[in-house]
This record gives C-alpha cells, structure tokens and sequence, in this order.
C-alpha cells in the first residue's frame, strides 16, 4: 500500500492529535492519538477512519457508521467500546479504547504458543463471542448477532494481560440486514466456516468454528486449512478436512475436532459451551502476558 492510501501522521483529525499508526487492513486504519479538553485536559486513545479511497464511497461509508453503531452499543470485558464518531472535512472517524499491547499475530509471532496460554485466550474470546451473539436491542429482541472475521490480528493482548475483541466492520445483524447483501461472502479464507465459503446464513456455530481453527493454529503453529492457493483453502474448509490435529495435545484434540464439525448442528451449542470445556480440561492462570518482542 503507497503513502497515498495512507492517512499522514503526525497531524490533525477534528478534536484529536493523530500520533502514531497502529496499523490498518482492507478499508481501514487505526491511529494512537491525544484527546484535549479543558484546563489542559489529555487522553490518549484509539481513533480509526477508513482509509483514503473509500472515504467519500457511499457503501463504505454506511458500512462504517454501522460499525459504530453495533460497537457502541456492546459492553463487555473482552470487547474494544466504540464511544464516539464524528466527521471532519469529510472523513469519518470513530474513537475506541486504546490497547496498550499487541495483537494475537504479533503476540504469536511464529512460534506456537503453550497450551495454557492458547486456551485461556480462547476462553476470553469465546466469552466475547457468546456475549455478541445473545446481544438485545432496545426491545429486547435478539439482534442475531455473529462476528464472522475472528483472526489473530482482531484479537488484542495487553500488556496487563486483557484479551479484547475489535473490529465489529462485517458483523452481522439481523436487524441491521439491510446494509448486507445475500450470499456476499466477507471475512478471512482461512478462518471461515464451511457454510460461509458457501456463502450460505451463518449462525453462532459459525463463529465456533472460526475460533476452532485459531485455537489449532495457536497450538500447532500453523493454520489448520493451510494450502498454497485460496481456492484451495476453501475447498479444505468445504470439507471440513483439517490438517494436523492428531498432533494436538489429547486435551485438545477432541474440542477442537468438535468446533470443526463440517455440519453447525453437530458443533458445540454456543461459544460459552466451547469456553467450559476448555475451562474443565486446560489449567492456566491470570498472569500478564509477556508481549513479544
């Protein structure tokens, strides 16, 4: 990507200093930035915008309100909170909590990860998924909600040990349905479900798998759909045909094997159901992650 499709930092961006990029993927960038206020008042935080060419692009921009709008309304320890969005000189931005720690990429780097450590990021995952998909509207009615992009770089780690969530750009709603086009398929090939390479409805257990192949890779170092093409990923995860799992700790294995289960139905029931079976068979503890270097 060229300096052009690129936001400038240092600079200015409405009521916040940009300072630093914390890095960007296909539509979008993510700044560190200074919030003032009065009586010489500082905050650092998060601010994210899409990136130059899609800024002023109709379809993206709504896309990108409605980001901000679903993040705004979710409130758990394992999710990112989206708490403001504005407009300046025609560019959308959102203001976030900053994380002071890396994400699941960086934190992993290339080396597999200890099954206590995988695990327990796993669980907090699974926390914040389960919490996504009971979320309510005001009415109390079921918003249908399901992540449909959990990869490492959407899993943040802080340096006090915090496992979040972000990124909620292609979650999808029912209520919200309207801004999301039939059979369109978004999110990353290798950690898709086999009805969303389809690009058939998708369900909590869609997500369950998702988390299923991160929690593989996180172990084995590697991810378990790898193939040299993405077509060709997509037709291992259409077959549900997993790489490598034998070698998973026996623990493991069998959790695993049930998030990959190729038909929903037979996975297990909801994320919170995967998060205590990994609970009664891993034993890890609360210490802060060591951030990689």
């Amino acid at each position: 990507m060229s300096d052009s499709d690129l936001i400038r930092v240092p600079g200015q961006l409405g009521p916040f200093r940009l300072l630093r990029r914390i890095g960007y993927g296909g539509t979008g960038q993510v700044f560190e930035a200074e919030a003032y206020g009065a009586s010489g008042f500082t905050k650092r935080v998060a601010i994210k915008t899409l990136l130059p060419p899609f800024i002023g692009d109709p379809e993206y921009e709504r896309l990108f309100i409605r980001e901000a709008r679903i993040g705004a309304a979710l409130f758990h320890p394992n999710l990112v909170q989206i708490h403001d969005f504005g407009v300046d000189d025609g560019i959308q931005w959102m203001r976030l909590d900053l994380v002071d720690g890396q994400n699941l990429a960086e934190f992993r780097g290339d080396e597999p990860l200890r099954v206590a450590d995988a695990a327990r990021i796993a669980i907090d995952v699974a926390a914040a998924l389960h919490y996504l998909h009971r979320c309510e509207d005001a009415s109390g009615s079921p918003l249908g909600l399901v992540y449909r992009d959990l990869k490492p770089s959407n899993v943040l780690i802080s340096k006090s040990g915090v496992v979040r969530l972000t990124d909620f750009g292609i979650a999808k709603a029912t209520a919200l349905a309207d801004v999301t086009r039939g059979n369109v398929r978004r999110g990353t090939y290798p950690y898709m479900s086999p009805e969303q390479v389809r690009g058939e409805p998708l369900t909590p257990a869609s997500d369950v798998f998702a988390l299923g192949t991160l929690l593989a890779e996180l172990v084995l170092g590697r991810n378990p759909f790898h193939a040299a093409t993405a077509l060709a990923v997509g037709d291992r995860i259409r077959d549900a045909d997993a790489r490598g799992l034998d070698e998973l700790p026996p623990e493991l294995r069998s959790i695993v094997r049930r998030c990959l289960e190729p038909r929903a139905r037979d996975r297990f029931g909801s994320a919170e159901e995967l998060g205590l079976a990994l609970s009664n068979v891993v034993t890890f503890d609360r210490a802060p992650f060591r951030p990689r270097p």
